[in-house]
């Protein structure tokens, strides 16, 4: 054979690689994620049961919070090294959607003898599904629950939440459970009006933000936005999501059953519910792994307070697939064990999710009778679980109104200049997304 010949098949060989997206038969897939030290446990199980089952490995790239996976993934991918894998939820993807940064993953989900398009929830799945093509594969089909400490109530004589309570019901429950040192109810009327009772155990710990907001004004018969397809400004101003704004924030305002600013910098409400110090917290699974630490009391979980209807709010992580990735092939076949039903049964053992895996989801393995109790809550709430848009600057729309929210809650801004506050500086923010 020729050196010109050789050295012809060496460059074909080389752009065949370069095309194929391929890498050396040993090297790891690379997945990007970020998380508390017990969830990322909870993603090297998963890992490790998956080598464990094919030999093949998967390294983990960890972020540091939400911010940081978003700024690695960005620079790594400008830089033409990003990972094979990331997870992410829904609301912040659409930023590396807009730029063609992801490989459509519908085809090979088509052509998989693994997993199906039909095993999931579909509502997990159109949320990441950008200009009608499948690019990501959700893991979870969360919502927004009640996380609340069982044996503070029996210890304060407070009635558990029952199926159905009301706004009413769940703020009557909340004043209950604030009290002093001395474990007296703390009857205050809030910061606002002056002088209010040091509480040493609240209520509730509900952060101010669109998507703790977005799930009453809705059940309140109201819209947050005035298109979900392509919104281009909050509607807040409308009487069904003022209403529930405004109860939000009376939580601290008028009652003083929520934590104060400087509370929650120095303690997180999970840290604080964990501690004792608060009786119920709002949050999604993903609380669920840290707070199976907890042994020296009894907590569960109970479906949002309802307004008119119930209504939830979608929280979902999905892999993504970058289109840069050398290793398509490996690091599907690794989606293809995490999503299947065996996969997504082992993952949710350690407590972190809510499968997306319908039949994993209805199975001893999420419903195995571990805190929580009452997990089948998650699952009764899924019909009525909605999404916020799948925009490219839905980020920065978060990250804006959550500053504003945050005033109105903890320094008593006048509502309606918060919402014209709002309208103003996530106008031109929504008006990016569309261009």
């Amino acid at each position: 054979m020729t050196r010109k010949l050789i050295a012809a098949l060496a460059v074909l060989a080389l752009l065949g690689g370069c095309s194929t997206g391929t890498a050396g038969a040993n090297e790891p897939v690379k997945l990007m994620v970020f998380g508390s030290p017990d969830e990322l446990a909870a993603y090297r199980t998963l890992m490790q049961a998956y080598k464990d089952k094919t030999g093949k490995s998967v390294q983990l790239v960890e972020a540091s919070d939400r911010k940081d996976l978003i700024t690695r993934l960005s620079t790594s991918i400008a830089g033409g090294e990003p990972p094979d894998l990331f997870l992410m939820n829904y609301r912040f993807y659409g930023q590396f959607a807009a730029k063609n940064a992801l490989e459509p993953l519908a085809d090979r989900l088509t052509a998989s003898s693994v997993i199906k398009a039909g095993d999931y929830y579909p509502v997990a799945m159109e949320a990441f599904q950008w200009q009608g093509r499948q690019l990501c594969l959700p893991q979870n089909v969360s919502s927004l629950v009640v996380y609340y400490n069982k044996t503070l109530f029996a210890k304060y004589g407070v009635p558990e939440p029952k199926p159905g309570w009301t706004w009413t019901d769940f703020l009557g429950t909340a004043l209950l459970l604030t009290r002093d040192a001395a474990g007296n109810p703390v009857r205050t009327s809030g910061e606002s009006e002056g002088a209010p009772a040091k509480a040493s155990v609240y209520g509730v710990g509900i952060e101010p933000s669109i998507i703790r907001l977005a799930p009453f004004a809705w059940s309140n018969g109201g819209e947050i936005l005035d298109s979900e397809q392509k919104p281009t400004r909050f509607t807040l101003d409308s009487p069904a999501a003022l209403e529930a704004l405004k109860n939000l924030v009376d939580l601290r305002l008028a009652y003083g059953v929520t934590p104060t600013d400087q509370e929650v910098e120095a303690e997180a409400d999970e840290a604080r519910f964990a501690n004792w110090r608060l009786g119920m917290l709002l949050s999604s699974r993903r609380s669920t792994t840290a707070l199976r630490k907890v042994k020296d009391f009894e907590w569960d979980v109970a479906a949002l307070p309802v307004y008119k209807k119930p209504a939830g709010i979608l929280h979902s992580d999905a892999y993504c697939m970058t289109k840069g990735s050398k290793n398509k092939d490996a690091a599907w076949r690794f989606i293809e064990y995490a999503m299947s039903a065996e996969g997504q049964k082992m993952f949710t053992a350690t407590g972190r999710t809510v499968p997306s895996h319908i039949e994993a989801s209805k199975s001893d393995a999420f419903l195995d009778g571990k805190t929580p109790k009452n997990a089948q809550v998650f699952l009764d709430g899924i019909p009525t679980i909605r999404r916020v848009p799948t925009i490219s600057t839905w980020p920065e729309i978060e990250d804006v109104t959550y500053g504003i929210l945050e005033n109105a809650m903890f320094r008593g801004d006048r509502l309606d200049t918060v919402i014209a506050d709002i309208d103003k500086q996530t106008r031109p923010i929504f008006a990016r997304a569309q261009q």
